[in-house]
């Protein structure tokens, strides 16, 4: 088995995909095809079914809301805006530059969460699956399945790019000095006031995707204590 000096670990919405951007288009759609009242019951449903099954599923969400409203024909056409959505389009800028230059210095993965359609679709069609030479994984908890990710992607370290401190801070506990966590500050996630009251400091926080272009290979492999160090021997820093 090959074992990789470096593999980058990159996740996807709101990291190189402006999800929150996406997710208010769907909401205008909805609105225009079913009226304010029925998009409102589509996203309590949407809400019901993230809590279930722990991620975002818009199709799975689509499928309970007709089961509500099995005679309303404007299901169909709200499918069809989903599947065929313009992802490309909301890529944060220099996403694909990101990438590009990770992939220069070692194997290079999507490691994101969601369902088995709409997510896999959204990585395929916003060209991220070929910028990453087909290297994607898709859990429904990655942060849980990191055995398989070392499986099939062995490395020396890892570098985690995502916008969600609790996923980086999972992933922290279990590989500790193996793994430099880049928190992206980026949509709705990123910018959660409790965030910071309950997880540790990422080793590097940039403002936007884009903003990794400025950091040489060495930075991000420096290695950091492990976050249970990190916890108690730094004073804890007002924002």
């Amino acid at each position: 088995m090959t074992v990789h000096p470096v593999v980058f670990l990159v996740d996807v919405d709101n990291t190189l995909i402006d999800n929150d951007h996406i997710a208010a288009d769907l909401k205008r759609h909805l609105e225009r095809e079913v009226g304010h009242e029925r998009q409102a019951r589509y996203w309590a449903i949407f809400e019901e079914l993230r809590a279930e099954l722990g991620y975002a599923d818009y199709l799975g969400a689509l499928q309970r809301y007709r089961v509500e409203h099995p005679r309303d024909p404007h299901v169909l056409t709200v499918s069809s805006f989903m599947v065929n959505y313009p992802f490309a389009n909301r890529l944060y800028p220099n996403s694909l530059d990101v990438l590009e230059r990770f992939r220069s210095w070692g194997p290079t993965v999507i490691l994101s969460d969601g369902d088995a359609v709409f997510q896999p679709r959204k990585i395929e069609r916003s060209g991220l699956q070929e910028a990453v030479d087909g290297n994607v994984l898709i859990y429904i908890h990655k942060e849980r399945e990191l055995d398989d990710v070392e499986r099939r992607y062995a490395a020396d370290h890892y570098v985690l790019v995502d916008d969600k401190p609790r996923i980086l801070t999972a992933v922290k506990r279990v590989w500790e000095r193996r793994v430099t966590t880049v928190f992206t500050r980026q949509g709705h996630y990123a910018h959660d006031p409790q965030a910071p009251a309950t997880n540790p400091p990422a080793d590097m926080t940039v403002e936007r995707i884009g903003d990794l272009l400025a950091y040489d290979l060495r930075a991000f492999l420096a290695a950091p204590p492990p976050v249970q160090a990190r916890a108690t021997t730094m004073p804890r820093r007002e924002r």
